[in-house]
This record gives C-alpha cells, sequence and structure tokens, in this order.
C-alpha cells in the first residue's frame, strides 16, 4: 500500500469517527431533553433557538459535511456491492484527418467585360442572353463598311508594291537600274505591306471574339447602338447601360469554378508543411443553408501575404460545376483537410469529463473496476477526440460515467443495436473518426 493510500484511510477513519461521535451526542441529547417536549411551548423553543442559533447552525453544516463526505467515499453502490452498468470501448491507433472549417464565396475562374476598341456603331449580335459561347465564338459585329474598303485600298497597294520590288530586282540584274533604286523600291513594299496589316487590325476591332469560354450575361447593347472604346468598366445591366463606359455584355467561366475564403494565421504553418509534400489540399464545399450536395476540389493558391487587420491568410480553391448549379458570389462553407494525424488515440467527445483540475477518461481494468485517468484533447472535430494520457488498448467509459467514482464495480450495458458492441479483452471496438465529409478544424485544436 502507497503512502498516500495510507494517509487516505486516516483520513477516512477519523472521519467516521467523528461522524460516530456527533451522532451519539444527538442521541445523548434527544434521550435527555426527550421526556421535557411536552413541557415545552412555542415561545420557549424560539428563545432557545434564538439563543444557541449559532450552535445549532454550526452542528447542521458539520453534519452535513461529514453526510456528504461518507457519501463521496463509501457510493451507494459500493456499500450496496452492486456494479454499476456502463457501455465502454477499447483505445486503438488511428489515422485522423486535421480539418479546417472556413467560410468564403464563389468566384469565377476567369471572368471578362466585352467592349470595343473602336467607336463604331453595333451592326449584328450573334449570341442571346445567357448563352454559352467558346473561346474563338464571334459575339458582335460592328459597322465595318468604311474599315474594309480602307483595307481593301491599302492592300491593293501593298499588292502593287510588292509587285513593282519585284521588277525591280530583275532591272538591276540586267543593270537598267542602280542598286539604290532597288532598296527604295523595296521600302516601299514593306511599308505598303506594314500599312495593310494595320488596316487589317483595324477591321478585326469590327468583329468582337470571345476570349474565353464560359457564359454570356446580359447584352447591354442592340443592333445601332453607338459603342466607343473606353478603359472604364462598369457593371449596369439595365437596357439603358448603352453608353460609352458600358461594358457590351460580359463572358463568365463557370466551369470549373472557384471558391475563396481566409484561414486564420496561427494555421498557416500546417498548411504550408502540408504544401510541401507536393499533393494538392483537398476541399469540400457546400452551397446554402440545405448543404444537400458537397462539391470537391483541390486548392490552387495560399496567398503569398497575411492580411494584418484579419490576421487571416486568402485561400484560393477550384471545384467542378458540371451542372452549372454554382454562381459567383454565392455564400459556400469550405472544409479542408490540413493535414492527418498519425497513430491518434481517438475517443468519443462524449467520454471525456471535466472537472475543475482538468479533463480525465474512467478507465477500466480487466475486473470492471474504474479508476480516472487525466488526459489532454489534442484535437475534436464531430463528436471525435483526439487525447493524450491514455494507451492503445485501454477501455474508456463512454455512457453511464456520471454514476462511476474512482474504484467503482461496473458492468457492460448490452447491446442495444449493431451500431453499439460489446467490447471485450479480445475483440476492440473502434472510436468514429472525424471525416472531412462534413469537413479540423485547426481552429478546434486545443
Amino acid at each position: 500500500m502507497s503512502k498516500i493510500e495510507t494517509i487516505a484511510n486516516k483520513l477516512l477513519n477519523k472521519l467516521l469517527a467523528l461522524k460516530n461521535w456527533g451522532l451519539a451526542k444527538l442521541c445523548a441529547l434527544w434521550g435527555k431533553y426527550s421526556p421535557h417536549l411536552k413541557q415545552l411551548d412555542f415561545a420557549k423553543v424560539k428563545a432557545f433557538v434564538l439563543k444557541y442559533k449559532w450552535r445549532i447552525l454550526g452542528i447542521l453544516i458539520v453534519l452535513y459535511a461529514l453526510s456528504k463526505a461518507y457519501d463521496y467515499f463509501f457510493p451507494a453502490a459500493d456499500k450496496a456491492g452492486g456494479p454499476i452498468t456502463v457501455t465502454s470501448i477499447i483505445v486503438e491507433k488511428k489515422e485522423v484527418p486535421l480539418i479546417i472549417e472556413a467560410t468564403g464565396t464563389i468566384v469565377s475562374n476567369s471572368i471578362v467585360d466585352i467592349r470595343p476598341m473602336v467607336t463604331n456603331t453595333v451592326a449584328k449580335i450573334h449570341i442571346k442572353d445567357g448563352q454559352e459561347v467558346k473561346a474563338g465564338d464571334l459575339l458582335f459585329t460592328l459597322d465595318d463598311r468604311n474599315d474594309k474598303a480602307n483595307y481593301e485600298k491599302l492592300k491593293a497597294l501593298a499588292d502593287d508594291a510588292e509587285k513593282q520590288y519585284l521588277r525591280a530586282k530583275e532591272l538591276v540584274a540586267k543593270n537598267f537600274i542602280s542598286k539604290a533604286g532597288l532598296e527604295t523600291s523595296g521600302a516601299n513594299a514593306k511599308s505598303a505591306q506594314a500599312a495593310a496589316r494595320a488596316a487589317e487590325v483595324q477591321l478585326s476591332f469590327d468583329y468582337i471574339r470571345s476570349p474565353i469560354d464560359g457564359r454570356a450575361g446580359i447584352i447591354n447593347v442592340f443592333p445601332g447602338s453607338l459603342v466607343q472604346a473606353s478603359n472604364v468598366v462598369t457593371t449596369a445591366t439595365s437596357s439603358t447601360a448603352t453608353s460609352s463606359v458600358g461594358s457590351m455584355v460580359t463572358i463568365t467561366q463557370l466551369n470549373p469554378i472557384n471558391v475563396q475564403f481566409v484561414i486564420p494565421e496561427k494555421d498557416i504553418p500546417t498548411l504550408l508543411e502540408n504544401q510541401l509534400d507536393g499533393e494538392p489540399l483537398k476541399v469540400k464545399v457546400t452551397v446554402g443553408d440545405s448543404g444537400k450536395r458537397t462539391y470537391e476540389g483541390k486548392v490552387l493558391v495560399i496567398d503569398n501575404q497575411v492580411d494584418p487587420s484579419i490576421a487571416a491568410v486568402r485561400v484560393k480553391a477550384q471545384i467542378p460545376n458540371d451542372a452549372m448549379t454554382l454562381l459567383p458570389g454565392q455564400f459556400a462553407r469550405i472544409s479542408l483537410v490540413a493535414n492527418d494525424i498519425k497513430d491518434a488515440l481517438t475517443v468519443p467527445s462524449q467520454a471525456v469529463v471535466m472537472n475543475p483540475r482538468g479533463k480525465f477518461l474512467y478507465t477500466l481494468d480487466k475486473d470492471g473496476k474504474a479508476s480516472s485517468v487525466p488526459i489532454k484533447v489534442v484535437y475534436e472535430y464531430l463528436g471525435t477526440s483526439v487525447v493524450t494520457g491514455i494507451q492503445a488498448g485501454d477501455r474508456v467509459v463512454v455512457e453511464g460515467k456520471q454514476n462511476l467514482r474512482p474504484g467503482s464495480k461496473t458492468r457492460e450495458a448490452k447491446s442495444s443495436g449493431p451500431a453499439q458492441t460489446k467490447p471485450s479483452a479480445t475483440e476492440a471496438s473502434s472510436t468514429t473518426t472525424a471525416t472531412p465529409s462534413a469537413t479540423p478544424t485547426a481552429t478546434d485544436k486545443k
């Protein structure tokens, strides 16, 4: 027997002796004064109580404390000899995903405001509102009559200059003109060709094509609308947004689509360490209040600086959007699998007991006797806690712990269904592992 147990036994013996002494004194007082109780009236009893009120209160407090101490060290179950019914599991080592939860916004992978390069009139619109377009598809045709005529003129001059240059080469070979005349003819041919190419580029501005694959938004111009070149982009979508500063239409790429969110500064090392392994971080995204559908994707980039105003770093991930059900601007909930905890000892969170001295678990020995073990919760997510302070193979009480005291005898509850199994020395029941399907959080790490 250890020294601490010896001291505890001596203390218990003294408490029991004090309790027995108090009971004996009360019995003696009762035997002495019980014959006189019939002779007492209310006024005398009241006067007696008022006279000795502090002594009476002190005796009551002492008796109450002794009763509680006795019940604590000698529970009713122990005195009656009946075991307490509990449900327990056997702790096993597992690999637990470390999940970070965040909120963010759906953003387009690519978005372009279509604006004219020249001042002109819209001749024809080749798309409809909300139409899916491919890169290179013709969107608008402007009035090209003047630009086409100018191009044809300069192209003819370029062709003529080229012919003059070829003719000059033949004449130089026959010594009919000097080499200087040949060089001048060549320069004129190159100048005419450059002017024709410039006219061709100018003409191409009258045919506005889509630079990306995506979906067209609301078209803000009509045939006959005057558009002007401008570097100012507006987002007006009304039918009157046909001014020189308005975009003609906006093309938005919806598949794949991105989601942007922020991660607390304290979780950045965890993200970067896992990113060094070369494997992209995985995310699961839900949109809306229902959360019926989950979109799986991967992290594209972690920003190269921390925003000091919110002590967080921006992260962008990409998710598929084959059904086109996600639109830029929607609110999203993100679960990011930041890392995996190797050989983690997990228990259901409901098994953890808290008191003023900290957190502990009730473990059972081979005889079913309970003992409390102090622990530290490293990480908790979705009803599962990763703890330290216990060993793999320990039996931990999950249900019924509210009636336990160190040293209590227990018995295992009968199985109520396939989800609950009775643990034994040879068969271990596993704990529930936090999976990223609901997506840790490292913000929940303790």
